[in-house]
């Protein structure tokens, strides 16, 4: 909701604040308890102004954290009147059996005493779950409700577990505003930290990519088709290699692992985790270019022999012609004569068509 749209709810509420003590003014005329108009204004405006300070101290909390806090607040009630089934008035009345059976103001005292420990049992209870639900993400309330994590994955697809590398790679925000991949992200506190480091202490290169990381991260929080959380994992042992923790986060939340390290590929897929590569994504989204093809490139520098022209796939392979130097600058038509595969990518050589 905007700004502005909240302010004239505001406004509007302070308005009723205004006439509900007009109203209640007025109601009191001729009565031992008979207040002004202007007390009643007065009063209206004082509680509304208390509710809006509420209201701008909740300016965060959100209709899920609203449902959140209910749900936690329901299970501390619940244990909290669990606790009353015991028999706490008959301790309450052998505690006191003397003063019961010798006055009235025993009684008196029991139920007084009953109803503070009552009272102070569903206080403190409730506000306890409330707290501890609002600190919990969705996935943790997995383990008392298990419906919650099946229909989480019917809507939204399986969780994704992000490395350091897949947060920092150019490609990412690209694949997941294209919606091929569906579900929630999941980027743990120690991933993190890894790119902070990196943006703090490495070179230029590095640290030009953590940050680009940092970006990427930003962006995705910011977007409304991403979902997108950092779970903490405090409790890990530090010892545990970066591959093994982020292993033990994915199966934790039963989640798929998308990475570009393909040892930490070929681990998890060991240890029976559904992992995603980009590298082996890009590789199979790469045309199949076969010897004979007829392609159009366009031609921006010299290869290594000065009668090579070199151009560039859309997908960034590279293609050198023959004999194609004084085309550079040109759109041609070429032929594919063989094709190399190397570690970097596949490398295509082509004649000129006609030559």
């Amino acid at each position: 909701m905007s700004t502005s749209a909240v302010n004239i709810a505001r406004l509007v509420y302070l308005l009723i604040c205004q006439a509900a003590g007009v109203a209640i003014a007025l109601s009191t005329k001729d009565t031992p308890i008979e207040m002004s108009m202007t007390t009643g204004l007065i009063i209206g405006l004082a509680v509304g102004f208390v509710f809006i300070g509420i209201e701008r101290l909740m300016e965060g909390f959100t209709l899920r954290g609203f449902s959140t806090a209910t749900f936690g607040l329901g299970v501390g009630l619940f244990c909290a009147w669990l606790l009353t089934r015991v028999e706490i008035s008959n301790l309450l009345e052998l505690a006191f059996r003397d003063r019961v059976q010798s006055t009235e103001d025993g009684e008196i005292l029991v139920s007084s005493l009953r109803l503070a420990l009552d009272v102070t049992l569903f206080a403190s209870l409730g506000f306890l779950g409330t707290v501890l639900a609002l600190r919990s993400n969705r996935d943790d309330f997995a383990f008392i409700i298990p419906y919650v994590r099946f229909r989480q994955d019917a809507s939204s697809g399986q969780p994704i577990v992000l490395d350091a590398e897949t947060v920092m790679d150019g490609r990412i925000l690209g694949l997941l505003n294209s919606g091929f991949v569906t579900g929630r992200l999941i980027v743990t506190d120690f991933v993190l930290e890894e790119i902070q480091t990196l943006a703090n202490e490495s070179g230029n290169g590095l640290r030009q990519r953590a940050q680009r990381g940092l970006d990427h991260l930003e962006k995705m929080q910011a977007s409304p088709d991403i979902q997108i959380s950092i779970h903490e994992t405090k409790s890990t042992p530090e010892a545990q290699s970066l591959h093994a923790r982020l292993i033990d986060t994915a199966k934790f939340f039963g989640a798929r692992l998308l990475t570009l390290d393909e040892s930490l590929t070929k681990i998890a897929k060991l240890q029976g985790l559904s992992v995603l590569n980009l590298n082996e994504l890009d590789q199979a989204l790469r045309p199949a270019i076969a010897v004979g093809e007829r392609i159009r490139v366009a031609l921006v520098r010299t290869g290594k022999e000065e009668h090579q022209g070199v151009g560039y796939m859309p997908d960034g392979t590279m293609i050198v012609v023959n004999q194609a130097a004084r085309e550079i600058g040109n759109s041609v038509d070429v032929v594919v004569v063989t094709t190399l595969q190397t570690a970097s990518g596949t490398l295509i050589f082509a004649e000129m068509k006609g030559a």
